[in-house]
């Protein structure tokens, strides 16, 4: 029996594979494809997986940013990270560089290595390291070796004795072009089936309401039991087909709109070099992103146009880089998630379950851990309503938790412009203020976070402090009566953030440029 053409949703017995069909493709698309064959595998399920993509609908977007967690995904795969760079255009990304968000001229770092890995042996020694440099009005991002390498324009390895190793045990991220990351995973898709059409509409059981069948544009029909929802902001079926509703986040959110283009090397940030590192810079009525690819520079104004118009965002852009640009588009931007992602036989996954702007790369993050939680917890059986009801749960916490700590970047010394103006009067969530008015009296720890997603990865202290570190929102009073606290652990926090800091500079003195190792990589491939 053909699983894209008969439906075994009623009819099939526990030894029969049941059939996955994910509509549309893309990045999040074909990512979500191999993670659920993986994890097939590893349950030794029976599945087929089919998924729907159309060669004519375009992709969306100039450049994207990863967090540490597909490193991960992509050593789980068996899949080759030096091939995935060269094939891909990608870069490598240690973190993100904010300028002008605390106030014009002023630049924060935000690394996304582990420097609380490096002090386990001592309870909460992470959290010792963070309130030692801010006691002693030091960064915060002073020990971490991704900060290093980011200053110094640097890749994750070092050549020794003709070797090429590894200059620090943490996972680096990549900012990479969507569209050579689809086709590029797609060719890694063995066992998967592919199909080029458009999803015109959708059969649905009369007693359940689930989908059974999707009505394709070349008039073929496509089976399924279970169906993933990729197709961005179409939302073709948990949202035309299921009814599910969006939650905006306009209240907390001031942009609305995105301007995306390109930038040559040497147009946009450094001298011809390409930065290991996303940089948002904050603009008159919004905010600017730049993310390398190994070929040009992925950038796009994302602006409130109640401050402004699309052609005076351009002219504001063009006046701050001293050239022309040539927008690919300007996109309506809606910010919030679904109510419920995973409706009847349908889950939604990236665009079409939730967008924010990209200040912190949390669109392929969050589409990575939802489809990690759910293959693990519910791959065997997704029937039932009660794991539906706890998955839902758990994935608006996670959006909820990005909206909160992008929120956080706007509380700013900024008053510049009506924009800015406006966002601390108005833009600043309730939630945001009462965390800032605890963390103004105690310094944050884990017990200020959450985590309902298995202890997958997410926006806690770790990601937070950089932020407020750079913000000038932590209190060196505070981080001073806890270092006061216990003399011993405040040895260990000087003597350990030391040590660290000259480690990490000297790891970076040591390693290769970003831009020669890119270039190794692909002569190579």
């Amino acid at each position: 029996m053909d699983p894209r053409t008969e439906s075994l949703s009623y009819m099939t017995s526990a030894a029969d594979p049941k059939s996955i069909i994910i509509t549309g493709g893309g990045t999040a698309g074909w990512l979500a494809a191999l993670i659920l064959q993986a994890e097939a595998k590893r349950q030794t399920l029976p599945l087929a997986i089919t998924l729907v993509e159309s060669s004519k609908i375009p992709t969306i977007g100039v450049g994207e940013g990863t967090t540490a967690i597909f490193r991960g995904l992509l050593q789980s795969l068996g899949l080759d990270e030096a091939e995935f760079l060269a094939k891909t255009d990608a870069t490598i990304k240690f973190g993100i560089r904010h300028r002008d968000w605390r106030r014009k001229g002023h630049v924060y770092d935000g690394p996304i290595d582990d420097v609380y890995f490096l002090a386990d042996k001592v309870p909460n020694g992470g959290m010792w390291i963070d309130n030692y440099c801010v006691a002693a009005g030091r960064p915060v991002t002073d020990p971490h070796i991704f900060a290093a390498l980011m200053a110094k324009g640097k890749a994750p390895v070092a050549e020794v004795n003709g070797r090429t190793v590894a200059v620090s045990q943490f996972h680096h991220a990549y900012h990479f072009d969507q569209a050579k990351v689809g086709a590029w995973l797609r060719s890694k898709a063995d066992g998967i089936a592919a199909v080029d059409a458009i999803v015109e509409g959708a059969d649905r059981h009369p007693e359940t309401g689930d989908i059974t069948a999707l009505r394709l544009d070349n008039g073929d029909t496509l089976r399924g039991d279970f169906f993933i929802d990729a197709t961005g902001f179409r939302r073709a079926l948990i949202g035309q087909e299921m009814g599910a509703e969006w939650v905006s986040y306009a209240d907390a959110l001031p942009v609305n709109r995105a301007m995306p283009f390109w930038l040559d090397h040497g147009d946009g940030d450094g001298d011809g070099e390409i930065p290991n590192y996303t940089h948002a810079w904050a603009q008159g009525s919004g905010w600017m992103w730049q993310i390398p690819t190994a070929e040009r520079m992925g950038c796009g104004y994302v602006y409130s146009d109640r401050h402004t118009t699309p052609e005076e965002a351009q002219a504001e852009i063009e006046a701050i880089l001293g050239r022309k640009i040539e927008p690919r588009n300007d996109i309506k931007i809606d910010a919030g998630r679904l109510s419920e992602v995973w409706r009847g036989n349908v889950l939604a996954i990236g665009l079409a379950g939730s967008f924010l702007e990209p200040l912190e790369a949390t669109s392929i993050h969050g589409t990575l851990v939802q489809l990690m939680l759910f293959a693990r917890r519910h791959l065997a059986d997704f029937s039932g309503a009660k794991g539906r009801d706890a998955y839902n749960h758990a994935i608006a916490g996670q959006v909820d938790d990005f909206r909160d700590f992008i929120n956080l970047h706007y509380v700013s010394e900024r008053r510049d412009t009506p924009f800015w103006t406006d966002v601390a009067e108005d833009f600043i969530l309730p939630q945001t203020r009462e965390r800032l008015e605890r963390w103004s009296r105690k310094m944050p720890d884990a017990s200020d976070f959450t985590n309902n997603l298995g202890g997958l990865p997410h926006v806690e202290e770790l990601l937070h402090l950089p932020v407020l570190d750079g913000l000038g929102l932590l209190n060196k009073q505070a981080a001073r009566a806890a270092m006061d606290r216990d003399k011993r652990l405040r040895a260990f926090a000087r003597d350990t953030t030391d040590y660290l800091t000259q480690q990490a500079k000297t790891a970076a003195s040591k390693a290769l440029s970003h831009k020669e190792y890119l270039s190794r990589l692909r002569a190579a491939h």
